[in-house]
C-alpha cells in the first residue's frame, strides 16, 4: 500500500524525518508513536503531499503523490481542523463531501446513522457552524468525514485529542470495526499510548525522525517494549 524510501526532511538544523525504508501493508492498522518532535505529523504531511521532502519518496499503491492525483480517490485523512470547511454546518459539510466524491446522498446519510453514538448528540441536528463547535466536536466532524467516504487508506493524526473518555472508547471500536469490515489500511498517530496499543496490529516507534522499532502487535505484545522505552525516557 505505502512504500517509503530514503525519505528525509530538515527544518534548519533539525532533522524532522530520516526514514531509509518503511512499508505499510494493505490492511495494516498501524500506530505511530513517539515523543514530541519524533516526526509523526511531518511524515503524514509528506505522505499526503502537503509537505515536500528534501530527499526520497513516498509511493501509495505505486503512485508518487507529488506527480498524480489518482491516490486521492482512495485516501481519507484528518490532520487538524484546517481540513474542515468551518463556515458550513456538519450536515452541509458531509453533503458537500458526498457531492464531490460522487457518493449518493442517501448512502452517506445511512452511514451517518451508524456514527450517531460517536457524535453524541452534539454534532448533528444542532444547526451550528463547524467553527462554533468545541474542539472535541470539530475533531468528531473531521473523523466522521474521513470514514463516511469509506476510503481504502485512512490517515488520522492524534484522533483521540480533545475527545472525552466515552468518545475515545467509541472511536477505538469504530476504527477496529472499520479495519475488520473493509480491510482498509489505517495509519494513526497518538500520544495516548494505551489506546494506540489497544487497536493497532503494528506499531512504529519514531525518535527524532528515525524509526527505532517496528513491532508486530497482533497479540498486543508491543505493550511491554513501548512502556519500557518511554519509562526510560522520563
Amino acid at each position: 500500500m505505502i512504500a517509503i524510501e530514503n525519505l528525509k526532511k530538515q527544518f534548519g538544523e533539525t532533522t524532522a524525518c530520516a526514514i531509509d525504508s518503511l512499508t505499510v501493508n494493505d490492511g495494516d492498522l498501524l500506530g505511530l508513536v513517539g515523543n514530541n518532535g519524533a516526526g509523526k505529523t511531518t511524515l503524514f504531511r509528506m505522505i499526503l503531499d502537503l509537505l515536500k521532502p528534501d530527499d526520497g519518496r513516498v509511493l501509495i499503491d505505486g503512485i508518487d503523490p507529488s506527480t498524480s492525483e489518482e491516490w486521492k480517490q482512495n485516501t481519507g485523512a484528518y490532520i487538524d481542523d484546517s481540513f474542515l470547511i468551518d463556515y458550513l454546518t456538519p450536515e452541509e459539510y458531509f453533503a458537500f463531501l458526498a457531492k464531490i466524491s460522487s457518493q449518493p446522498q442517501q448512502e452517506m446519510e445511512e452511514r451517518l446513522k451508524t456514527m450517531e453514538h460517536f457524535a453524541g448528540g452534539e454534532v448533528l441536528g444542532q444547526k451550528k457552524l463547524i467553527r462554533n463547535l468545541s474542539a472535541g466536536n470539530k475533531q468528531k466532524v473531521g473523523i466522521m468525514s474521513v470514514l463516511l467516504r469509506q476510503p481504502k487508506l485512512v490517515i488520522l493524526d492524534e484522533p483521540f485529542n480533545f475527545l472525552d473518555p466515552t468518545s475515545q472508547s467509541i472511536l477505538k471500536r469504530m476504527l477496529t470495526d472499520y479495519s475488520q469490515q473493509t480491510g482498509a489500511t489505517i495509519l494513526l498517530s497518538s500520544h495516548n499510548l494505551q489506546h494506540t496499543i489497544d487497536i493497532s496490529t503494528r506499531l512504529v516507534l519514531l525518535e527524532k525522525g528515525h524509526v527505532l522499532q517496528d513491532i508486530e502487535n497482533a497479540g498486543k505484545e508491543a505493550s511491554e517494549q513501548l512502556i519500557n522505552y518511554f519509562e526510560k525516557n522520563v
